[in-house]
C-alpha cells in the first residue's frame, strides 16, 4: 500500500475509533474525541508513547487551568480579565505559528476561552470539563496505538515547513487573535448556547494563519458549507439504521473521503487545510446534534441555529482578514512614500 493511504486509512480509522470508545463508554463531550484524533493525528508521525501521552495530560492540566484563574476576574474584574484574555490568545497564537507548535495553541486557547466561559456557569462545570478533555485525549492517543500497527510509517518523516519570521508571525497572531476574541465574547454572554463556536473560532484562527485575502472567502466561507453539506448528508444516513455501529462505519466513511483530500491522494483544487476545516467543522456540527437527540431537544432547529452562528462567524473572519490587510498594505504604502524611504 502506498504511504499516502497508508496515512488516509491510519487517520480516519483513528478518528473513526475513538469516536466509537467516547460514545461507547458515555464520555463527556465525547465529540471532542475524534478532534483530538485528529488534532494530534493528522501529523504523519508515530503515535506518542505514554510518557508522551502522561507529559500531555499534566501540559494540558496546566494550560487549561489558565482559565480557571479567569474565572473570578472575569466576575469581579470583567474589563480586566478580558484583557487579560486578550493577550492569552495573542501568545496562544504567536505560540503556534513561530514555535510550530499547533497543539500546544489550540489547548491553550481552549484554556483562555471555553473553560473561563463555562466556569462562569459554575466552577465546577469548568473543572468537570477540564476532566472530560484529558479524558478524551487520552481515549485518541489509545486509539493512536491500536491503529498505528496496522498502518506504520516508513521512511523519513516530513520535515515541518519553516516557521516565519517574528515580525509575520505577530502579524499572522494578531489576525488570529481578532478572529477568536469577539466569539469569545458572545460565549460569555451565553455559555450553554453558544460554546460549540469556540472550537469553530480556534479552527478559523489557524486556517486564517493559512489563508491569503484572494482565496479567504472560498477557504473560510466554502469549508464552513462543505461541511453543513456533509453534516445533513451523514445526518440522513445514521437515522437508516441508528445506532453506534453505523455511527463508526459512516464517520470511517466520510473521514476516509475528507483525509484523502487532506493528504492530496484525492486531487482537488482546495488546500488541505480547508479539507482540514471541513472535517473538523463536520465533527462539531454531527457530535452537538447528537446530543441534542439523547437530552431531548429539537437537533434541526439547534443544528439550524449553529449552522448559522457558523456562518456569522466565518463571514466575520473574512471581513476581518481583508480589513487587517488592507490597513497592512495601507502603512506599507505611506511608509514607501516618505521622503527617503527608497534610500534607506
Amino acid at each position: 500500500m502506498h504511504i499516502a493511504a497508508k496515512r488516509v486509512f491510519r487517520l480516519s480509522l483513528t478518528v473513526a475509533l475513538s469516536l466509537a470508545v467516547a460514545y461507547g463508554s458515555a464520555q463527556t463531550m465525547p465529540f471532542m474525541a475524534p478532534l483530538f484524533a485528529f488534532i494530534l493525528g493528522a501529523a504523519p508521525r508515530p503515535p506518542m508513547g505514554p510518557k508522551g501521552l502522561l507529559g500531555l495530560l499534566l501540559a494540558l492540566c496546566v494550560m487549561l487551568s489558565s482559565g480557571l484563574l479567569l474565572i473570578p476576574m472575569l466576575l469581579h474584574y470583567p474589563v480586566t480579565a478580558l484583557l487579560v484574555a486578550l493577550c492569552g490568545l495573542f501568545f496562544a497564537n504567536y505560540v503556534t505559528l513561530h514555535l510550530g507548535k499547533p497543539q500546544v495553541g489550540v489547548l491553550l486557547t481552549i484554556g483562555v476561552t471555553l473553560i473561563s466561559a463555562m466556569g462562569l456557569m459554575g466552577y465546577g462545570i469548568a473543572v468537570l470539563l477540564i476532566k472530560a478533555m484529558c479524558i478524551n485525549i487520552a481515549v485518541a492517543v489509545l486509539c493512536q496505538w491500536l491503529v498505528y500497527p496496522l498502518f506504520p510509517e516508513e521512511g523519513p518523516t516530513p520535515a515541518p515547513p519553516p516557521p516565519p519570521r517574528p515580525l509575520q508571525s505577530s502579524w499572522l497572531a494578531l489576525r488570529a487573535t481578532l478572529i477568536v476574541f469577539p466569539s469569545y465574547l458572545l460565549v460569555l454572554s451565553n455559555p450553554a448556547m453558544y460554546a460549540p463556536i469556540i472550537m469553530k473560532s480556534v479552527a478559523l484562527g489557524q486556517q486564517v494563519s493559512e489563508t491569503d485575502v484572494r482565496s479567504a472567502g472560498r477557504e473560510l466561507l466554502g469549508s464552513t458549507l462543505m461541511a453543513a453539506l456533509l453534516a445533513i448528508i451523514m445526518w440522513y444516513c445514521l437515522k437508516l439504521l441508528p445506532n453506534l455501529w453505523m455511527f463508526f462505519l459512516w464517520t470511517l466513511a466520510f473521514s476516509v473521503f475528507i483525509v484523502a483530500r487532506v493528504y492530496g491522494v484525492a486531487k482537488t483544487r482546495y488546500s488541505p487545510g480547508f479539507w482540514s476545516n471541513v472535517l473538523i467543522t463536520l465533527l462539531i456540527f454531527i457530535g452537538p446534534a447528537v446530543g441534542d437527540t439523547e437530552s431531548g431537544k429539537d437537533p434541526y432547529k439547534a443544528s439550524a441555529v449553529r449552522l448559522g452562528l457558523f456562518v456569522g462567524v466565518t463571514l466575520y473572519a473574512w471581513l476581518t482578514l481583508v480589513f487587517l490587510d488592507w490597513l497592512r498594505e495601507r502603512q506599507e504604502s505611506r511608509q514607501q512614500a516618505l521622503p527617503g524611504a527608497e534610500t534607506e
